[in-house]
């Protein structure tokens, strides 16, 4: 038996696992925020000095923490591009999350290559404003002295292995890093780096992209630190995900991921063909409305909180007595309605209740992500289990429409800090793998989440009766917008 980490850098804070190698249970763990100044209103800034991760990372593992630990595995904030310059220092603060400042050149990138089919086809993915590619973009037109001066371009997990092994000449990343850049290929394994050029203007040095079970590197005091990965890759590697396999993430916005053997190229940008940390792949359907439908839903009505939105809605029936909600409400992108606004329709004196209302804000929600799903679907991705993410899986009325409307088995993994033991399973197989215990193909084989399932069961007919429901008002409204 031995021990291994996981540290998860995240946009706010460090929070580090340790684990046993055998079966991943977590034997203590530690936390720390980052010393980051918020910007006024309690925005995150973009730029953050990536010191401040490393700063973090020492308060996380202070107390003896690390010790006895044999190996690191590093998940880290998708998105957060760190420029270097020849000499490895920083040209400039990491830029990171979803940059406002970065919608102009997105929009550039996309007509600078011919299109959104073009980058599709070109790294399965079409330019947004959170992309590194487009980062990279606004950088040149904004900052072109920084732009310049930029040799070597890390990303957040990159850098800080690289920072770990003592800044080594040998710089790696992960294929689940590489594939969100906008300059990395899923479906060829391989960089663009005509796109760096395109956006940057000119060419850098691109870390190399390691195998999910090879070490990056030892530490000067000989830890082995495995290759590292993105936060979704990580959390997906954490909680055991495999083919049949989906996820729906609630937050604000909603996302639907799965596990899939092959690239999905998808020509429409629906698609987003991100690479797992297992070598396999992850395709992302993302949609712009999930839980603010049901804070919209909880305003309208007065109620004071998604608890009480929740309860109001399990006194309504499927199908909210013919109310149905397209929550379109920020405009959306799947389907691709950008200038959209949300829709109620079924108005009827007998459905004219708030409990009817907010169990339409619960359906239309959860058809939103539904939707996402059949994209997957649609291209043959295998949806057999449906992980449900986000504290708003919590709630009753989620819990109580979900399993019918997806039309699959639902789970709701109990809270934990996913994407950390994601990087301590991935370090645990980089070190059963040098030790010759693990084969590089089969990641060890560690606890599933401990989780609440859910079964469609009876409800299945209903559930799939309330999905037509908003399906036919979805099409008569914005006839031709959702072709799979």
């Amino acid at each position: 038996m031995g021990i291994v980490a996981g540290l998860d850098s995240s946009p706010d804070f460090t929070r580090i696992v340790v684990c046993d190698t055998d079966t991943g249970a977590v034997l203590r763990q530690g936390y720390a925020p980052h010393p980051v100044e918020t910007t006024e209103g309690g925005a995150r800034p973009s730029d953050v000095d990536p010191q401040a991760w490393l700063l973090s990372l020492g308060e996380a593992a202070g107390g003896g923490l690390l010790e006895g630990v044999q190996a690191i595995g590093v998940s880290a904030q998708q998105n957060a591009v760190v420029p270097l310059d020849s000499q490895g220092n920083t040209v400039r603060p990491a830029m990171v999350g979803g940059d406002k400042r970065a919608q102009v050149a997105a929009a550039d990138l996309v007509d600078a290559l011919g299109g959104r089919e073009a980058w599709a086809q070109a790294v399965g993915s079409v330019p947004q404003a959170a992309q590194p590619v487009t980062k990279l973009r606004w950088l040149a037109k904004s900052e072109p002295e920084a732009a310049l001066r930029t040799a070597v371009l890390l990303q957040a997990h990159d850098w800080l292995v690289w920072q770990l092994l003592g800044r080594p000449v040998r710089r790696t990343t992960d294929r689940g890093g590489a594939s969100g850049t906008g300059y990395w290929s899923a479906a060829t394994g391989g960089y663009r780096p005509d796109l760096v050029e395109l956006a940057l203007g000119h060419q850098v040095m691109l870390p190399e992209v390691i195998g999910p079970s090879e070490a990056a590197g030892t530490t000067p005091e000989g830890l082995l630190i495995s290759a590292g990965t993105g936060e979704t890759m990580a959390a997906a590697f954490g909680l055991g995900l495999g083919l049949g396999d989906a996820v729906v993430s609630l937050g604000a916005s909603g996302s639907v991921m799965a596990i899939h053997p092959e690239a999905l190229v998808d020509q429409t940008g629906m698609i987003t063909s991100l690479a797992d940390a297992t070598g396999m792949h992850l395709p992302v359907v993302t949609t712009l409305n999930a839980v603010r439908t049901l804070r919209g839903a909880a305003e309208m009505l007065g109620l004071a909180d998604l608890e009480s939105l929740s309860d109001l809605a399990m006194k309504s029936t499927p199908g909210a007595h013919g109310l149905v909600l397209l929550p379109y409400l920020e405009g959306e992108r799947t389907p691709n309605l950008p200038h959209a606004a949300g829709t109620l329709s079924g108005l009827r004196r007998e459905s004219m209740k708030a409990e009817h209302l907010a169990r339409a804000a619960f359906e239309g929600m959860l058809c939103g992500l539904a939707d996402a799903l059949d994209v997957l679907r649609g291209r043959g991705v295998e949806v057999r289990r449906v992980f449900l993410l986000g504290p708003a899986a919590e709630l009753p009325a989620v819990q109580a429409a979900a399993p019918a409307l997806f039309g699959a088995q639902v789970v709701v993994p109990q809270p934990a800090d996913y994407a950390a033991i994601g990087a301590a399973r991935q370090a645990a197989w980089a070190l059963g793998v040098s030790q010759g215990t693990l084969d590089p193909r089969t990641p060890p084989p560690w606890q599933g989440a401990a989780a609440q399932v859910l079964e469609p069961g009876e409800e299945l007919a209903v559930g799939q009766a309330v999905r037509q429901q908003f399906v036919s008002v979805r099409d008569q409204t914005h006839p031709g917008v959702f072709r799979l």
